[in-house]
């Protein structure tokens, strides 16, 4: 099960207990499923969110899902950076970016999810069924994206992901050339 990101964490971690999705996550995870939580879903595993400078609305201080020993404090400047790692409990390369706000600590950082570098992303539960990973863009990856779900125990199929989205790319583009009528679409986008 995946978490994606959030632009609003906590009140996006909010309607996942209004829906009862936390109820659901931990029962996942108790009968011996994997959880991996990118960005902001990273941020929601953790037991703490805060958010002193009210950044995302008031400011305040809420439980997380738990399942992370991790608590993140939300902070004005914003990660930006495109980045290559290394996923520490497979060994494979990950080329992705990280783009959140905020710092997250803790004991289960100590098990951190990857390596940019020589710097610790993410973190991993005791039982290994439990990830967060600040890393946008890492099942684009297709080792990585293989590896990962071997370690998990679950099907992987061969997909080239760069040439599958240059082909689709392609094919939407010959479909429009053949469907539109893109010199005119161009001219009614021109300035009066």
């Amino acid at each position: 099960m995946i978490i994606p990101g959030s632009k609003s964490t906590i009140s996006d971690l909010r309607e996942i207990r209004r829906q009862c999705w936390d109820i659901d996550l931990a029962a996942h995870v108790r009968r011996g499923g994997f959880v991996l939580g990118l960005c902001g879903g990273y941020q929601m595993l953790g037991t703490h969110i805060h958010d002193p400078q009210g950044l995302e609305g008031k400011a305040e201080s809420v439980d997380g899902l738990g399942l992370l020993a991790v608590e993140t404090t939300l902070l004005p400047d914003k990660t930006l950076t495109r980045v290559s790692a290394t996923h520490v409990p497979t060994g494979t390369a990950i080329d992705g970016y990280e783009i959140h706000l905020g710092k997250t600590e803790g004991v289960d950082c100590k098990r951190p999810f990857a390596m940019i570098g020589g710097t610790p992303d993410g973190a991993i539960s005791p039982s290994g069924r439990v990830m967060g990973t600040y890393l946008h863009g890492c099942f684009t990856a297709d080792n990585f994206r293989e590896s990962y779900l071997k370690a998990i125990g679950a099907q992987s199929i061969s997909i080239a992901f760069d040439s599958l989205i240059e082909d689709t790319l392609n094919a939407l583009a010959a479909h429009l050339e053949t469907h539109i009528d893109i010199d005119k679409l161009i001219a009614l986008a021109e300035p009066v």
